[in-house]
Formats: C-alpha cells, sequence, structure tokens
C-alpha cells in the first residue's frame, strides 16, 4: 500500500512523522520503497514535484508456487516484481492453461483487471518472489494531484502491451524453431538488463510452459532445444541454458532437416579430427 497522509500541502508522507530509526528499517529491510525506486526499478525517470520519500510503497513476498491473483478476484493492486519469475496464465472451462507471459524483475502486473474490475487472468509465482504494491484507486487519486506520475504509469503499461503486440506477431509470422531461438535471445537480453549474465542462466519456467507460451508442444520444445545443442548454438544442461551464438539464433528462420544436420555435424568433427592431428604433428616436429 501507499504510505501516505494529507495536508494543506498535498500528501505528506506518514513516515515522516514515526520514528526515524522505524522509517529507516523499513527502507533497509526492503519492505518498502520510495518513488525513485520503483522508477528505477521500472527503468522509467519522472520530474515534477513529487519528492522520493512523498510517497512509499509497501513490498510483499510469495513463495514459488503461490498464486498473486486469480481469475475472477476482484482488482485492487498493480504489482511491480522487484525480485522473482512469475507466468501469467488463462485458464479454460477444462483445466488448460495458457501462458500469457513471464513476468519478472521491473515488469508490472495486475493491468488485465482495470476494465472489468476483476483479474481475467492469474499471476504464478515460479520462485520466491519480492513484489511491490500499488494499490490502484490511490494510483490514480495521487495522478490527479500529480500528473507526471500519471504519465509514468500509461508509459510503462504501454510498453507492456507493446511487448505483447511483438509476441503476438512472432507467434503469426516465424517457424518454430525460431519462435524458440527468438525467445531464448529475448530472455538472455532480459537478464543482461537486470545484471545477470546473458550467456549462461537456468530456465525458470518448464518446457511445457514456454511452449504453451509459443503456441508450440513440449515435444517440439524439447526437440528444437537439442538441435540448437547439437549444432552448437547453445548448450543444454537440465534448465540450465548456455548462448554459445546470439547472433545466429537472432537471424535464424529454419533449422536445416535432420539429415543435413547430421552430415554438418559430421563434416564438423572431422574438421575439428584434423585440427588437431595437424597440431600434434606440429608439435612432435618442433
Amino acid at each position: 500500500m501507499f504510505s501516505t497522509q494529507t495536508s494543506a500541502k498535498g500528501p505528506v508522507p506518514s513516515a515522516s512523522h514515526l520514528p526515524s530509526m522505524e522509517a529507516g528499517r523499513q527502507r533497509q529491510g526492503r519492505l518498502w520503497s520510495n518513488l525513485k525506486e520503483m522508477c528505477d526499478l521500472l527503468h522509467i525517470c519522472i520530474a515534477g514535484s513529487i519528492a522520493p520519500d512523498e510517497l512509499l510503497f509497501q513490498h510483499v513476498q510469495f513463495k514459488t508456487g503461490q498464486r498473486i491473483h486469480t481469475i475472477g478476484q476482484p482488482f485492487d493492486t498493480l504489482y511491480v516484481v522487484n525480485s522473482g519469475f512469475l507466468k501469467t496464465v488463462l485458464i479454460d472451462d477444462f483445466g488448460n492453461e495458457q501462458v500469457l507471459g513471464f513476468p519478472m524483475k521491473g515488469d508490472m502486473l495486475g493491468t488485465d483487471g482495470i476494465h472489468t474490475k476483476h483479474h481475467s487472468s492469474e499471476a504464478v509465482a515460479l520462485s520466491d518472489c519480492d513484489l511491490i504494491l500499488l494499490p490502484f484507486k490511490k494510483l490514480t487519486a495521487l495522478g490527479r494531484i500529480h500528473p507526471e506520475l500519471d504519465n509514468v504509469m500509461y508509459d510503462v503499461m504501454s510498453r507492456e502491451l507493446v511487448r505483447e503486440q511483438v509476441m503476438i506477431g512472432m507467434l503469426g509470422a516465424l517457424s518454430a524453431e525460431a519462435r524458440v531461438a527468438r525467445f531464448l535471445v529475448a530472455l538472455a537480453e532480459r537478464f543482461a538488463q537486470m545484471g545477470y549474465s546473458s550467456k549462461l542462466f537456468n530456465l525458470r519456467m518448464t518446457r511445457h510452459e514456454i511452449g504453451s507460451y509459443l503456441g508450440l508442444t513440449l515435444e517440439t520444445v524439447s526437440r528444437t532445444l537439442s538441435a540448437f545443442n547439437e549444432i552448437g548454438l547453445i548448450s543444454v544442461d537440465q534448465r540450465t541454458i548456455g548462448i554459445k551464438d546470439p547472433d545466429a539464433l537472432k537471424s535464424l528462420r529454419r533449422l536445416p532437416p535432420s539429415r543435413s544436420r547430421a552430415k554438418q555435424l559430421a563434416a564438423a568433427k572431422l574438421q575439428a579430427g584434423a585440427k588437431l592431428d595437424s597440431e600434434a604433428k606440429l608439435v612432435v616436429a618442433v
């Protein structure tokens, strides 16, 4: 929730009325974030009359497997991911899941509930998560006092919408192999933005969940990852993925037929073997 009080001069943080030691413990314990910290997390800039500590945003933790919100639940809060990984899903009348996305650090979720005031999707933690709460009524009320706050929230929502549109375009235009390749590239880029390695990372989602997100079967995802590993684009060790050739993944349209890949692999092995032999002969000669 926001921690504010109203005065004649506008919102004043109630934390300023608390002992400074208590307010400091809350911030250091990452139970609250101020406006600047939240904007830095969302990669947005806000300039205007709002002091950094004028608004405080409460954090809440979720364990792996916990639901943040469910389909049909009344909407009252937006969430910003401070740490952890989640999935958002639609569930049909037969219990089948359609994965809509994998929110991670710096993403906002919960916007699906704005229109009808009820959530139309479900959000589930794929790892232990720390989320920042943005109570929507208070957010809109403060937006009337501080228009710049309103504008940046719209910017964030628009960014999420554009990301979804790119995803829809990719599903309609690309082959199965290209979808998996672009997914890995996009994931690597997100990890880099968060300050983690873009070359080696763990998949928090299952291959089935990746397939649901990309409109592919579990078997297709598994077979494609194995093929990428075979031809040296990536390395695969259960859920650990190593990106070896990001440029090739970005430009990949289709994989060659399995027979052609087998020939290429055999040729590469022969070439590597010949190189080792020549190096060994050179060492002996010396």
